[in-house]
């Protein structure tokens, strides 16, 4: 019997170790149930941004939801999509999050009712307890008669992932190298903890035999990946192929006009999901009045993923219509939903017309929007 403990959270080391007295390798732990839910793991960290109920879903058995989580790795290992690996990780991490709480809560109300003590609660292996947290990733906590502390050590290194004003050091009361802060603060800085060691090593080496027991649920999350507008990676910038939505944005900043928040979110999103580096954006801004490299540079790393959990896709095109930013429209814009998808196609065309040594080729093909 797999204990429900370590099927709620199978990124805990003794969850680790229980696959591997369990299986010799990967492909031993599959079979229908557990790619059947290792493909709802994904698909639902794609569609949803987590990955199960704080609860283990209904009709699941425990093993299965264990044994899921590698074979999950070993899927979006083998789709080998940047956005989807950060997705995955991430819902994981906040599955996980809501899962702590769950459980912290009831040990609370064990506390209160003096049946047992905290320490024993967990003893059964069915509920996580705050030392189960803080102990599996090390964290230096101690509890104090009005709250809680962390090591200011343990604070930064897991704070930095963070980008609220919140988590800020100077936002925070300090006292001889403790960090003040909250259970909820705890665990929101495990979410983050679980996060990295979700994806940590992805993506991963699967051996052919493996590969081919999970082909059936890669496939499938393919589709998922099409379906959901999330874009593979573009590292070329050809700025004649740009949507006129970008160039007209750009050319604003190149202009020195004033841009809104939402405008400058989607040219520097647009920017960073084509491959341009940070300090090419920052040259991009320098000529604009409100320019900032500080904070250039802060706000392109957090939309790039660099400084916080999230990389994120410039906005649709409906998106880009509610605020204003959908300008100078053109044929090819009727026949997308996304900027990406646009820039997508005019590549193609781009590359078409130099592979037939410069003729004209029409925007044909199966223009259905998606990425």
């Amino acid at each position: 019997m797999v204990s429900t403990l370590l099927a709620r959270y199978p990124f805990f080391e003794p969850a680790r170790e229980e696959v591997a007295e369990r299986a010799d390798q990967l492909v031993d732990v599959v079979d229908d149930e557990v790619l059947g839910r290792a493909e709802e793991r994904v698909t639902m960290a794609l569609r949803e941004g987590t990955t199960g109920d704080v609860g283990i879903p209904d009709g699941v058995p425990a093993h299965v939801e264990l044994f899921s989580y590698p074979v999950a790795r070993a899927v979006v290992s083998i789709v080998d999509e940047h956005p989807v690996t950060r997705r995955y990780a991430w819902a994981e991490s906040v599955t996980a999050r809501d899962r702590f709480r769950d459980d912290l809560s009831e040990e609370e109300k064990r506390r209160r009712s003096d049946k047992r003590d905290a320490k024993t609660a967990g003893g059964d292996g069915r509920r996580a307890v705050f030392n189960d947290v803080v102990d599996e990733f090390g964290l230096e906590v101690r509890r104090e008669d009005d709250g809680v502390s962390m090591e200011v050590g343990d604070f930064l290194e897991l704070a930095s992932g963070m980008s609220d004003e919140e988590w800020k050091l100077v936002n925070r009361e300090v006292t001889d190298g403790w960090v003040r802060v909250t259970r909820d603060d705890v665990l929101e800085l495990s979410r983050e903890a679980v996060r990295e060691r979700v994806a940590d090593g992805l993506p991963l080496f699967v051996p052919e035999e493996a590969r081919d027991a999970v082909a059936p649920a890669v496939e499938n999350v393919r589709e998922v990946v099409a379906d959901a507008d999330i874009t593979t990676e573009i590292d070329r910038v050809e700025e004649t192929e740009f949507p006129p939505c970008m160039k007209t944005l750009l050319a604003e900043i190149r202009e020195g006009e004033h841009l809104e928040h939402h405008s400058r979110f989607a040219i520097t999103s647009f920017l960073t999901n084509i491959g341009m580096e940070t300090d090419e954006i920052i040259e991009t801004y320098e000529v604009n009045p409100g320019f900032g490299e500080e904070v250039t540079r802060y706000q392109t790393d957090h939309i790039r993923g660099d400084t916080g959990p999230t990389e994120y896709t410039c906005p649709s095109c409906s998106t880009m219509v509610t605020y204003g930013d959908c300008r100078n429209k053109d044929e090819l814009c009727e026949t997308i939903s996304h900027p990406l998808g646009y820039y997508r196609k005019r590549l193609e065309a781009l590359d078409d017309e130099e592979g037939d040594g410069g003729e004209d080729d029409e925007e044909g093909g199966d223009e259905d929007g998606q990425e």
